[in-house]
C-alpha cells in the first residue's frame, strides 16, 4: 500500500494539470494543493513501508485521504473529468466504496490496538 501511495504521489508531478483540474475553485491555488498532497502521498507512503512509522503515517494518511475527497466530490458534482476520463455515476460510486475501503485499511494500519500495525517483538 505505500508503494501505491508513493506512486500516486510521484504522478501528481509528473501530470499536475490532471489533478488540478479537479481542485475546488473555493480552495484556490490548485498547483499548491496538488503539490502538497503529491508530496505528502510521497512521504507517508513511503512512512507506510517503514515498521517504525506505519502507525503514523497511516494516520496521517488517512486525514490526508478525508482532505483530497473534496477533490473527488468537487469532480462528482461538477461532472469533471480526470485526466480526459469522465466517470459515469456508477464509477463514482465505485470510486467512493474504493477509498471507504482504503480508509478502513489505514484505520487498521493506524490503529493503537493493533498488532498489524507494529513489528512484532520478540524476546
Amino acid at each position: 500500500m505505500g508503494l501505491a501511495f508513493a506512486w500516486i504521489g510521484i504522478q501528481h508531478f509528473r501530470n499536475p494539470e490532471a489533478f488540478e483540474a479537479i481542485v475546488p475553485d473555493y480552495l484556490g491555488w490548485p498547483r499548491f494543493w496538488n503539490f502538497t498532497s503529491g508530496g505528502l502521498e510521497i512521504l507517508l507512503g513511503v512512512g507506510l513501508i517503514i515498521p517504525a512509522t506505519r502507525r503514523w503515517s497511516a494516520r496521517l494518511l488517512i486525514v490526508l485521504v478525508l482532505a483530497m475527497s473534496l477533490a473527488n466530490l468537487n469532480m462528482w458534482i461538477n461532472d469533471l473529468p480526470f485526466d480526459g476520463t469522465r466517470l459515469s455515476t456508477r464509477g463514482h460510486v465505485v470510486r467512493w466504496i474504493i477509498q471507504a475501503v482504503l480508509l478502513a485499511v489505514l484505520a487498521l494500519l493506524g490503529s493503537p490496538w493493533s498488532d498489524v500495525a507494529s513489528p512484532r517483538k520478540t524476546g
